[in-house]
């Protein structure tokens, strides 16, 4: 037997969710002599993507998104999502139990300010919030004169009867081979570093930082090869890391080494505790308020910074770049397989989201070398396409139609890295509107892949570039055009971004970033055109007097030429574009044989 297909397309509880789960944690919180509970989407380690059993969301409301919170008092609910979810939200929520609410404009904050009961008790959970936005949520309930009321205990934990196991996957050695550098080596750099600006040690909570400074993966979050666990780490090099025993071997003892106390998770709360009178550093993007609350009730001097770890994760070393081009290599001729079905069979008009997906990943499974998917596919047909963060399940899926678009943005995880590209295709015969919004978006990819730009330049700088054809036609996207991916580890990652969002975070040498502009009309049809891109030193340029950076392109893989528009590119974008193609022709060829090799010379001839 081959190996089992990665995900799954169950329909998501939905709107049931809210009318079996509501009364229920209510109950409790009567029981507890509260007025309300928030309830945000992240788990103990502030997760992107979050293990089932961590999930409160998904359990009180049935929003399965990345992203969002909620909020139950006595009479009445609400959820939050941000602009990617305002149509999923619609369709798993029950808008008769909660009020829908932008997550962003406001927020919970807002919400609590309005409709907080007066000398109402509002419980929370320490270890789901960080620290700043926790102020900002007790300010808005005081000034409706409600109280917010730590709870030792999660009361949905209480009520959630068929909860999903706790995630226990072992913690495997990362071999040097693939990050470049060895754990000790990294954890000297770092502590030398933590003395040099005055603290004894730094709490590390983040799972992609335990992750890279201990070259070890795991397998306990969803669609990345992450360890759920702290560490301690100290100026001199040495550390403590806590996991829970389960996850533990002999074998990681041996390659973790001396100078590493390997530690059960039930120990941390001591470890912090004898911490007293030490300046710890702490970062409050990614460790929860509960960490904050120990430390101070211990007597430590909190510093607040930056988790260490996280800048020289994003800045990948050659090693790891290396192992980025070839697993993009690997990962698109797959890709490349599958575009190839997608222009024969899947042009039948039969074609359904589901067996997209299922053929792109059996593709890459087929190359020997796939851990997991690094999320799941959005397979989006037609409208389908146009909900930004679309999941199909087996009650969504539709057919890929002739005479509309087909949208399918997917990774893989690799031993030697993680993989993120989006294409956009025609199914038959596309309309003049489809191909000169294509192209638009396009023209923004092309501009953000060949951009130069000096050292210090972020991310919210270049935005702009991404969406200028865009804003000429009065068009224009609502999520970022660029997230930070790692070496074998989240498919996004900080502290890089491209976006509108304000971004104080330099672009650097080393860093992955995605370049993904898109466009969407709801109700008819998606684009998106998304190619990860590495910064790297640019050619000198001739009279130049600064320093300049640009991208070297990673993902290979066609661009669907039926969908562009040649008259509305300039020469040098049509120049990219063909560049890019014979690129990827000359990259990926050797991979192909027969049909799928013919269809790719086709695919990559010039415009």
């Amino acid at each position: 037997m081959g190996r089992k297909l990665f995900q799954t397309y169950d329909d998501p509880g939905g709107p049931a969710v809210g009318r079996r789960h509501l009364p229920r944690l209510r109950k409790a919180l009567k029981a507890a002599g509260l007025d309300g509970f928030i309830v945000p989407h992240e788990d103990e380690w502030q997760n992107e993507y979050v293990p089932a059993a961590y999930d409160r969301l998904a359990w009180t409301t049935g929003f399965t998104g990345s992203a969002g919170a909620a909020v139950v008092l006595a009479n009445e609910a609400a959820v939050f999502v941000d602009g990617r979810y305002t149509l999923q939200v619609r369709a798993q929520v029950d808008g008769s139990l909660f009020q829908y609410r932008d997550l962003v404009d406001g927020g919970v904050a807002a919400y609590l300010r309005e409709r907080a009961p007066k000398g109402g008790k509002i419980g929370y959970d320490p270890k789901l919030h960080a620290p700043d936005s926790l102020e900002r949520l007790r300010a808005a309930a005081e000034a409706a004169g409600a109280e917010l009321v730590a709870l030792a205990e999660n009361p949905i934990d209480d009520v959630w009867d068929d909860r999903p196991p706790l995630p226990a996957a072992k913690v495997e050695p990362h071999a040097e081979n693939f990050t470049g550098e060895n754990a000790a080596s990294k954890r000297k750099r770092l502590g030398e570093d933590l003395a040099k600006h005055g603290a004894d040690a730094v709490v590390i909570t983040s799972p992609p930082s335990l992750a890279w400074l201990f070259n070890v993966r795991g397998g306990d979050v969803a669609r990345a090869p992450l360890p759920l666990g702290e560490a301690i780490l100290h100026a001199n090099g040495a550390a403590d890391l806590f996991l829970d025993p389960e996850k533990t071997s002999p074998e990681l003892r041996q390659w973790l080494g001396n100078e590493v106390a390997l530690r059960p998770s039930v120990e941390l709360p001591a470890a912090l505790a004898a911490l007293s009178g030490k300046r710890v550093k702490l970062d409050p993007s990614t460790a929860s308020a509960w960490y904050f609350e120990r430390l101070t009730d211990a007597g430590a001097e909190i510093v607040r910074g930056q988790d260490p770890v996280m800048l020289p994760r994003a800045c990948k070393n050659e090693a790891e770049i290396d192992g980025a081009r070839a697993a993009h290599k690997r990962d698109g001729a797959a890709v490349s397989q599958f575009l190839h079905w997608l222009a024969t069979d899947g042009q039948s008009g039969k074609a359904q989201e589901i067996e997209a997906c299922q053929k792109l990943e059996s593709f890459r499974q087929a190359t020997g070398a796939l851990k997991d998917l690094s999320f799941d596919s959005i397979s989006g047909a037609g409208p389908n396409g146009a909900i930004v963060h679309y999941r199909v399940t087996k009650k969504t899926n539709r057919k890929l139609a002739r005479g509309s678009l087909f949208l399918i943005d997917s990774g893989g995880q690799y031993l030697d890295g993680t993989t993120d590209i989006t294409r956009t295709i025609a199914i038959g015969r596309p309309t003049r509107e489809m191909r000169e919004r294509f192209t638009r978006v396009l023209k923004g990819h092309i501009a953000l892949a060949r951009v130069r730009f000096p050292k210090g330049t972020t991310g919210t700088q270049l935005d702009a570039l991404a969406r200028l054809s865009l804003w000429e036609a009065g068009l224009d996207y609502d999520h970022g055009t660029g997230h930070g991916v790692g070496a074998y580890l989240s498919v996004h990652e900080g502290p890089q971004r491209i976006s509108k969002a304000l971004s104080a975070v330099p672009l650097e040498p080393g860093m992955i970033v995605s370049n993904e502009p898109g466009y969407y009309k709801t109700g008819a049809y998606g684009i998106r055109i998304e190619n990860l891109q590495v910064v790297r030193p640019a050619e000198d340029i001739e009279g130049g007097e600064r320093p300049m950076l640009g991208f070297e392109t990673l993902t290979l893989a066609p661009i669907d030429r039926a969908l562009i528009l040649k008259a509305m590119l300039t020469k040098a974008e049509l120049s990219w574009i063909n560049s890019y193609h014979i690129r990827v022709r000359q990259k990926i060829g050797g991979q192909l044989d027969g049909e799928a090799k013919a269809w790719l010379e086709a695919a990559t001839a010039p415009l």
